[in-house]
């Protein structure tokens, strides 16, 4: 695909049922919560935690039924954790089009919106992916510094600076590869790739610019634990975000590789490593 313009990790969605309860317990992990405000159907709300890389977290809850909704079946599943990712193009036209063109049926422009609480409103448009496997778009009508605040909401406790890396599980990675190569542009994205040795899992690792994306699929017919949980992931709840690195910043104290506890992130595994 020919772009004029690179995609770049614009935000990771997380699904909770209770958002205020959400927003504490984030708070308290030492993040810096934003209220968000309600979407322009009425449907969901969120709140917004945003990094120094440009990049952020919603946390978006239901407000009402909604199983027409994109995320509505995790509504009706009572599921909480990672449900979608985003990435942000400069047109969203432009690489819907250009997507088209290289065999990848997204959708859109589609207009979305947002009331913030202060009562700004904002507008941007979304590009909708045709497989699950895949992010959708989201670019901005008004200014994206109306929708991803700057300042000092982005600098955190916690000392967060941004996403390292963004792990998806995928169903056939050859498949999903194939499909990302033609997303993501004519510069080689591909950093490896590989069938980890005993463990029935195959992995392939993409640029994207600051960012890694990891793709894990299990490998056919293998009878692992590991490739037996992929599998039962992807049976129950299907492809998608399978967790994040979260980077550091440099010197920050106690700076080392750790899990965050599920139950505080509401089912979205996170792990944060030094810069």
């Amino acid at each position: 695909m020919s772009t004029s313009s690179p995609l770049s990790l614009d935000h990771l969605v997380i699904h909770v049922k209770d958002l205020a309860a959400a927003v504490a317990q984030y708070t308290a992990l030492g993040f810096t919560v934003q209220d968000g405000g309600t979407h322009a159907d009425g449907n969901t709300h969120n709140a917004l935690i945003g990094f120094a890389d440009g990049s952020y977290l919603e946390l978006i809850a239901f407000l009402k039924p909604a199983a027409s909704h994109r995320w509505g079946r995790h509504q009706q599943s009572g599921y909480e954790g990672f449900v979608d990712f985003a990435l942000l193009p400069h047109d969203v036209g432009q690489v819907v089009q250009g997507a088209q063109a290289q065999g990848l049926n997204y959708q859109g422009p589609i207009e979305g919106g947002r009331l913030r609480p202060d009562g700004e409103r904002l507008v941007w448009q979304l590009g909708i992916p045709p497989t699950p496997d895949l992010p959708f778009l989201c670019g901005d009508v008004t200014p994206r510094a109306l929708r991803v605040r700057e300042g000092e909401v982005r600098v955190h406790a916690n000392g967060v600076q941004g996403v390292a890396a963004l792990t998806l599980v995928v169903r056939d990675l050859a498949a999903s590869l194939s499909r990302y190569q033609a997303l993501l542009g004519a510069a080689e994205p591909l950093l490896g790739h590989t069938v980890l040795s005993g463990l029935g899992i195959e992995q392939a690792v993409l640029s994207l610019g600051t960012q890694r994306l990891v793709l894990l699929a299990p490998v056919a017919d293998a009878d692992t634990a590991p490739a037996r949980s992929l599998q039962h992931l992807l049976d129950t709840r299907g492809e998608g975000v399978l967790g994040a690195s979260l980077r550091l910043g440099a010197g920050h104290t106690g700076a080392s590789t750790h899990a965050l506890p599920l139950a505080a992130t509401h089912g979205a595994p996170f792990e944060w490593t030094p810069a």
